[in-house]
């Protein structure tokens, strides 16, 4: 009878736990249905590679939906059209836009939402659109792909170009460089001593260098300083000298002045008087040479010359 009882508990034990986990589930499946839904339609004009049925949908980075169906536009089929359902909640707005982004690195594309700002009215259904269409934008992933022909092209460029930079002509001229490169290094290498002696020699001319300059300085300013002091009492001095002859020469115009009444009176007098003395001083001179002449002529007898010999007998 114990062993009975217990297995009559157990099993009413097990039942009450199913029934209200049937509960739970039955509730959350409420919940679920009860919550509301806005479906919208994203017309996108590029490819929409790696976005399927059941794709994420989100706002700003906040998953707010998922896609229902992906279908080409009936009038353009360059279109596709992407039924997604979002929550009530999520702030749609006739500013926002669509495009596509990547999910990490796996290679699923989602719908990313973004705008929406506070002033723009809700995007609501109306007579022409049932279903509110959300605008798209051509996404990072559409550029890429739409680039890629042109980055292959650019890289195909690139290759072929190194490759003939890696020609065989090319890289035996490189060696050939290389091995200058060597021999010129070792020459240096062998040098090195050369070169201390030179760098030796070059510091103690800059020494000397710098000693001449610092004479010549001493010297530009000795004479700058001779320039200063000497130069300017000799200017002084010849200042005052100037300034001396001027006050002659003043004093000299001033005598003339005085006494112009006196030189001229001698230029009309005495300059008269001249003329006859001068001529009188001619007269003289004339009678003084024929004087000269007359004992030159009579100089015999004046010094004993030619004075006639004595006879003497044999």
């Amino acid at each position: 009878m114990e062993t009975r009882a217990h297995h009559v508990l157990i099993g009413a034990f097990t039942i009450g736990v199913f029934l209200i986990a049937l509960g739970f589930v039955l509730w959350m499946s409420k919940t679920g249905s009860d919550r509301s839904y806005s479906d919208y339609d994203i017309v996108f004009t590029e490819a929409v590679t790696g976005l399927s049925t059941g794709g994420l949908v989100q706002y700003n980075g906040i998953k707010v939906g998922e896609v229902t169906r992906l279908s080409l536009a009936p009038d353009d089929p360059r279109k596709v059209i992407a039924r997604v359902r979002l929550d009530a909640s999520a702030p749609v707005r006739q500013d926002t836009r669509a495009k596509l982004a990547l999910q990490g690195v796996t290679g699923l594309a989602l719908i990313q939402l973004s705008g929406g700002t506070p002033g723009s009215p809700p995007l609501l259904p109306t007579s022409e659109h049932p279903v509110p269409v959300i605008p798209s934008e051509e996404s990072a992933l559409s550029k890429l792909l739409a680039s890629g022909s042109d980055i292959v092209l650019s890289a195909n460029d690139v290759l072929w170009r190194m490759n003939q930079i890696l020609s065989d002509d090319n890289v035996k001229h490189i060696s050939t460089m290389l091995e200058h490169a060597d021999q010129l290094s070792g020459a240096l290498a062998n040098q090195r001593q050369d070169f201390g002696t030179a760098i030796h020699q070059l510091t103690e001319a800059t020494g000397e260098l710098k000693k001449t300059l610092t004479a010549v300085t001493a010297t530009a300013n000795s004479t700058n300083a001779l320039m200063q002091n000497d130069v300017r009492a000799m200017l002084k001095s010849t200042q005052k000298a100037l300034d001396s002859v001027d006050k002659v020469a003043t004093s000299a115009g001033a005598l003339v002045e005085d006494n112009r009444a006196a030189i001229g009176s001698f230029s009309n007098q005495g300059l008269r008087q001249i003329g006859p003395t001068v001529a009188e001083l001619r007269e003289t001179l004339r009678s003084l040479k024929q004087l000269s002449d007359k004992l030159g002529a009579s100089d015999s007898l004046l010094l004993g010359r030619d004075q006639p010999k004595e006879f003497q007998s044999k």
